[in-house]
């Protein structure tokens, strides 16, 4: 090997300049890094959470809301809570988990909207689509109480589920737990009976029967997507469900 082949070590100011090179790359990596790991939550979730009524589009949603909490506040049934940390960016952003509590209208005024500070919640979208949230769907039909043509007796989740809703022929204003509503139906039309909102959910016969006691599900477009069909569903998996954001289509 001749002399002119030998590479002379690095000097201090190249050893410092890689160094700040290397750290710079990491740095990089780490912010990069960090900026996916809160879409991640997000980007597998494979279906959009279920926003409170009035919600704007959802990446404008996600940039306007404050996560105050004000709506989960004034909530009269305690529908709306706010996302952990395993949501990515959408920690501390409003949400309803429909089997655990809907939404259903109990405040009248629709007072999450009334209560947000930044229109992230907001009357002018349209008037139409003011409290729309998703869509009823039924995703289990072979599971459906109604379509086996089969009544249902008891608690409509069971003793110890917590919900509340608010039966009209009971208290106008004061939500109920729906454990202390026990039905004794020839046949179930929980979704039905208990949807706030008129016409939303049909029953309609399966065959020009007259003894066939089996009723096909429904939905129609006046349904918002509040999930009391969701919650009510005394099934287990909920026979109906939301489709968060979805919007209606004839069937």
């Amino acid at each position: 090997m001749t002399a002119a082949a030998v590479r002379p070590p690095p000097s201090p100011v190249q050893l410092e300049r890689r160094r700040r090179f290397l750290r710079s790359v990491l740095l990089g990596g780490a912010a990069v890094g960090a900026a996916l790991a809160g879409w991640i939550p997000i980007a597998i979730r494979a279906e959009p959470r279920l926003r409170p009524p009035g919600a704007i589009a959802e990446d404008e949603f996600l940039a306007s809301c404050i996560k105050c909490g004000q709506c989960v506040q004034v909530c009269p049934v305690k529908a709306i809570e706010l996302g952990d940390i395993t949501e990515g960016f959408g920690i501390g952003v409003p949400h309803i988990d429909a089997r655990a509590q809907a939404c259903d209208f109990s405040c009248d005024a629709v007072q999450c909207i009334l209560a947000c500070p930044t229109g992230a919640l907001t009357h002018a979208i349209s008037k139409k689509e003011e409290v729309r949230m998703g869509i009823a769907r039924l995703a289990r039909p072979d599971a459906c109480l109604a379509r086996q043509g089969a009544g249902f007796k008891g608690q409509a989740r069971g003793p110890s589920y917590t919900g509340l809703h608010r039966y009209e022929k009971v208290d106008r204003w004061k939500p109920i737990p729906v454990a202390d509503h026990p039905y004794d139906l020839e046949l179930c039309d929980l979704c039905v009976r208990e949807c706030p909102v008129p016409e939303a959910i049909r029953l309609g016969p399966m065959s020009d029967d007259p003894a066939d006691r089996r009723r096909h599900v429904e939905i129609t477009q006046t349904c918002v997507g509040c999930g009391m069909c969701e919650m009510i569903c005394p099934v287990e998996p909920a026979a109906i469900v939301i489709d968060a954001r979805a919007q209606w289509r004839p069937a």
